[in-house]
């Protein structure tokens, strides 16, 4: 599986604006095609297969990618780790689980982005941890508007995500210190500048299926998979996969249960069937 990474996607060659138009233009799947394509790969290692599940889900990639874009860095690189994220989903996705790529697929998306933007970032230097992090990526949606953060709303926000306010404070001046210009530079009409990527992102129609697709799962399916596991295992799972933050490695789970990292994911690997188990009696 590791050529699929090498599957032949849109170029980003040309401007990004044309890389966009491509993507949307490669059709969305069926959940039966969807169904026959995953499976194809998981029984037959099909790469043809991979691609197409590949392609059909590369508009979503953009659309995740234009939610990082307030922190300094090039939507094309973005989307590019992006795209690992959703050929590493594609690479584990389980069509037996009774859940679409596209609700799978987010959370891989998200983590190699969320990693990228922690490697070359240099104001993320002070995100050293988990709730530095947190609050690194959570900071500007938990503001209330765009004004100075007041002493008292530092205060809630420090609570929420665990740190000092003056670690939110800071961190407010590091975010609100990189400005970036709204339009492209005078003349330059190759550019491309963040005034042309503002959109009603609530609204757009692959927010909405992500929206919707997300509350099915953690309304019908997750809390009630969960239920089934004991609680060491339900922490683990938990950690590993639902954490804002990116979640724990097996490592540190081992060090937590003082355990090895092998006996962890051997935890994992049965929650995670006990869990499809349940989802798919539910569906």
């Amino acid at each position: 599986m590791s050529a699929m990474l090498t599957l032949p996607v849109p170029s980003m060659a040309g401007s990004l604006e044309q890389y966009i138009q491509a993507v949307n233009r490669v059709p969305m799947l069926t959940p039966e095609q969807e169904n026959d394509l995953a499976t194809r790969l998981q029984r037959d290692n099909d790469l043809d297969a991979a691609k197409t599940l590949v392609m059909s889900h590369l508009r979503v990639v953009v659309s995740v990618a234009r939610g990082f874009s307030g922190y300094g860095l090039q939507q094309a690189d973005l989307i590019q780790e992006g795209n690992i994220g959703l050929m590493k989903a594609v690479k584990r996705f389980e069509p037996t689980r009774g859940v679409r790529l596209f609700s799978f697929a987010i959370h891989w998306i998200k983590a190699e982005i969320h990693e990228f933007i922690l490697r070359n970032w240099r104001l993320v230097r002070i995100a050293t941890t988990k709730p530095q992090r947190k609050l690194f990526f959570n900071l500007r949606s938990m503001k209330q508007g765009f004004s100075a953060l007041s002493e008292s709303e530092a205060k809630r926000i420090a609570t929420d995500l665990g740190v000092k306010p003056e670690e939110v404070r800071e961190m407010e001046t590091r975010l609100s210190g990189q400005d970036i210009s709204l339009l492209a530079d005078d003349g330059d009409d190759e550019s491309f500048a963040p005034i042309d990527w503002l959109a009603d992102s609530e609204h757009e129609p692959t927010r909405q299926i992500e929206k919707k697709a997300v509350d099915y799962l953690h309304r019908e399916g997750l809390s009630q998979a969960l239920g089934v596991l004991d609680p060491r295992s339900r922490h683990i799972v938990e950690s590993r996969w639902l954490a804002d933050d990116g979640g724990l490695t097996l490592h540190d789970l081992a060090a937590e249960y003082g355990v090895s990292a092998e006996r962890i994911r051997q935890i994992e690997v049965k929650a995670l069937q006990k869990m499809r188990a349940a989802m798919g009696a539910e569906a």
